[in-house]
């Protein structure tokens, strides 16, 4: 196992919400390294929705690829591996890889959450099996749409597509509705069909998208899409283990700018409560990004540390690292250049 210097910042988790506060750490002039695992629900996106001024062409892999360019074009350190631990230190965290020991005096999770899948047969992902609604939803309009689950969660989605086609089926899939009796009375009052066969097969086009179901009543139901709503698998281990505070859902209990109950953990993005989308992602990073500048910079020196320390010396400015300003020059040259 290799041991690196100290970082000022150390990002776990590479989509949307990890990259934007490494991203703005880095800009702002902190040593910065992310470390990224793989995949993510970003990661799986075939398509990019409501991300404005990104086109619907890119897909997530491309998305993803071209912040972790950015983030390396302006000094941060970017590294595939999994972590497997985090412990406090004196001065900071330490964070074991596997093969790699890294130091950090701050630490952001942005581990995210997995969608917990229904059991096959399902369409692919992203043609005709989708898990946002706010980003996919616009998709169906006018369209045969289904909603696969037996909880109130699917209950009131079902109803909520009814904005956008009114052809709407609840798939039970054969488990008893655990919805309240008052969300059922609610539900039947909408014209929304409930399904309680199970389905049994798949039918694709030629292009791969969902065009039917069909069940075990030996029916056929056609659909260009839906959304499985069996819940969230949160990856909380790491916040866990620190000692953050969890919500009774999972999430990890943070501030306005995602400062956590531990002094020094930051948590983004899906880990944390609100909408699981990825200009609010963005927006988590930034704000935790801003925060951890204004925790880590070093000027202005208080007045109870210049009457400590004396006047600040030309020669200690400016405070960002050697690395971090050969990278500034290099991307400022290259834009001149441009």
């Amino acid at each position: 196992m290799t041991s690196d210097a100290m970082y000022d910042v150390a990002v776990v988790g590479g989509g949307p919400a990890g990259l934007t506060t490494a991203l703005y750490t880095t800009r702002l002039g902190h040593d910065t390294v992310l470390i990224n695992r793989g995949g993510g629900r970003a990661a799986m996106m075939l398509d990019t929705h409501n991300v404005i001024g990104v086109t619907e062409s890119v897909s997530g892999n491309e998305f993803l690829q071209t912040a972790i360019e950015q983030i390396e074009g302006y000094g941060a350190d970017y590294r595939r591996g999994f972590v497997e631990s985090i412990e406090q230190t004196d001065d900071g965290f330490r964070v074991e890889t596997g093969d790699a020991e890294l130091s950090s005096e701050r630490v952001v999770l942005a581990t995210g959450f997995s969608d917990a899948r229904p059991d096959p047969p399902l369409p692919r992902t992203g043609r005709g099996l989708h898990y946002c609604l706010h980003c996919d939803a616009y998709m169906f309009v006018d369209e045969p749409v289904y909603v696969m689950g037996h909880n109130e969660s699917a209950a009131h989605v079902a109803m909520i597509m009814l904005n956008f086609t009114d052809d709407v089926d609840l798939l039970t899939r054969g488990n008893e509705p655990t919805w309240s009796d008052e969300t059922d009375r609610q539900l039947r009052a909408h014209p929304v069909d409930i399904v309680d066969a199970d389905v049994t097969g798949t039918e694709t086009g030629p292009d791969g998208w969902l065009e039917a179901f069909t069940f075990e009543d030996d029916t056929r139901r056609a659909y260009k899409g839906g959304f499985p709503m069996y819940g969230s698998e949160y990856n909380n281990e790491l916040a866990e283990t620190l000692g953050c505070e969890l919500n009774d859902d999972g999430t990890v209990v943070i501030d306005d700018h995602g400062r956590t109950s531990v002094d020094g953990v930051y948590a983004v993005g899906d880990l944390t409560p609100g909408h699981n989308q990825i200009p609010v992602a963005m927006g988590d990073g930034a704000k935790a990004g801003i925060a951890l500048h204004y925790d880590l910079r070093t000027f202005p020196k208080s007045l109870a540390e210049i009457e400590a320390e004396g006047t600040v010396d030309t020669e200690e400015v400016p405070a960002v690292s050697d690395a971090l300003r050969q990278s500034a020059r290099q991307h400022n040259t290259a834009e001149a250049d441009d």
